[in-house]
């Protein structure tokens, strides 16, 4: 006796908008996911650059402004009721607040037969408020993390734990390959590009946006701290030097010139080959000054083969404590940092599995969420 065909779901999400970021990359991660496995994605949001990648993949969007900071953004929850409606949607998955308290205030306006299944995900650690709060009130609750589990529990005591999934956020392996260590090679292509990067001591590399709280002040002063103790270090801060944060780069390169050490630092642009910059390098900071929820870095360099060295809060200590203990630094004590980083540069990086932490787990993960709601009998 064959087994019946699976029900063929019309998801759909909601989001501000399909421009850039973790919470975009993740919404057409899904809808991938859903295609391949026969069912139909639908995103609405205000439309952005991403809107032609999520077609590409089969995927549908529908634009409406639900992401719009105005009171007025509540009446679209009747158009989301006439959209479930047209649709056949059986499930919602909101993945921002403002989208959430819309379709939330939508699918309550239904009588209980009558909705589809509500789904959220908490992708941030967002200050705890009223507002926030809607982000716990979808029948599944998906955390990006432990750490955002404990978060939630902590600051909305009221939520049920047998609604949270923690479902890691992941990358994919293939992008990320494992490289020898150190890679002359990969050392070569960077020097080559950034003159600053040559020589022969270590390479030190952060990878993040030209924000204070991403901890470059830190790296510079661990930087000065190793060229102290006589190596040639250098190091490289990708995506440091961006539009609109021009006052910022100058800070830091008057940091830099003030610690002697200007000339063995790049500040650049994001780089397309983020991979070979993890393979250029000997060792991968993450020394966000907040907690941050997850910390896609981490996962990035291990599947590279490096280690990482940050601080101990939030998702990233999260991390370290569970696959490289020896990376976790006490929150913004530079003289711990300056340690761990001696000891680090002297021994082979940990062979870490990451495949816990690939794309497909957290695709299967999230789509088992769904199957669950819509094949059980439960709702609240």
């Amino acid at each position: 006796m064959t087994s019946p065909e699976p029900r063929r779901l019309t998801v759909m999400q909601l989001l501000p908008a399909l421009e850039s970021g973790g919470v975009e990359r993740s919404t057409l991660e899904i809808a991938d996911a859903l295609v391949r496995a026969g069912h139909r994605a639908i995103v609405v949001s205000a439309g952005g650059r991403l809107v032609p990648k999520l077609l590409a993949l089969g995927g549908e969007h529908v634009e409406l402004a639900i992401g719009r900071k105005s009171p007025a953004t509540l009446r679209h929850a009747f158009a989301l009721r006439r959209l479930w409606a047209a649709q056949n949607v059986d499930l919602v998955h909101a993945r921002s607040r403002l989208p959430a308290w819309v379709g939330l205030l939508a699918w309550r306006g239904l009588a209980e037969d009558a909705r589809p299944r509500f789904v959220t995900t908490v992708h941030g650690l967002n200050s705890p408020s009223r507002y926030s709060a809607v982000m716990t009130r979808g029948e599944r609750v998906i955390c990006v993390s432990g750490t955002v589990r404990e978060y939630v529990l902590q600051h909305y005591p009221d939520t049920d734990p047998a609604r949270l999934r923690t479902i890691p956020r992941g990358i994919e392996p293939a992008a990320f390959p494992r490289a020898p260590w150190p890679d002359p090679d990969a050392r070569a292509w960077a020097a080559a590009i950034h003159p600053a990067l040559g020589g022969d001591g270590p390479l030190l590399l952060l990878p993040g946006r030209g924000t204070r709280l991403k901890g470059h002040a830190d790296a510079l002063a661990l930087l000065a701290a190793l060229r102290g103790d006589g190596r040639d270090a250098r190091l490289w801060l990708p995506g440091a030097r961006e539009s609109g944060r021009e006052a910022y780069i100058a800070e830091l390169e008057q940091q830099a010139q003030a610690l002697g050490i200007a000339e063995a630092v790049a500040f650049t642009a994001p780089t397309d080959a983020i991979a070979r910059a993890y393979a250029a390098s000997d060792l991968v900071l993450q020394l966000s000054r907040k907690p941050e929820a997850f910390g896609r870095t981490v996962i990035e360099a291990w599947s590279c083969g490096r280690a990482v060295l940050g601080w101990n809060h939030g998702g990233v200590g999260e991390l370290l404590a569970r696959s490289q203990a020896g990376g976790a630094v006490a929150p913004f004590d530079a003289d711990a940092l300056h340690r761990s980083a001696c000891e680090l540069l002297t021994q082979p990086p940990p062979a870490v599995d990451t495949m816990a932490f690939s794309l497909r787990a957290m695709q299967e993960a999230t789509l088992a969420v769904y199957a669950e709601l819509v094949d059980g009998a439960d709702r609240g």
